[in-house]
């Protein structure tokens, strides 16, 4: 699985998201992350439907959503989201 974290500069709520992901990907094996900014990022958040940053879009190893939430989560929020498709 994958946590694809969209963010941007000027998101204060992104600093707390990406430290989220961060533990959550460190806490749970096999899992990755990869934090896109949605100004480098234009075009793969746009074929996202990215509306907002913070978002963060769980994927299965073949890159099908399965999960997609806007905010900064919290850990346990995301433990749990991962829990449900593992």
């Amino acid at each position: 699985m994958r946590i694809e974290l969209f963010t941007s500069a000027f998101c204060a709520p992104c600093h707390a998201a990406r430290s989220a992901v961060e533990e959550a990907s460190r806490l749970v094996s096999g899992l990755s992350a990869v934090d896109l900014d949605v100004t480098r990022h234009e075009d793969e958040a746009e074929a996202r439907g990215i509306l907002s940053t913070p978002t963060i879009v769980l994927t299965d190893d073949a890159g099908h959503e399965l999960f997609r939430a806007a905010g900064a989560p919290s850990v346990p929020q995301l433990l749990t989201a991962v829990a449900r498709f593992a």
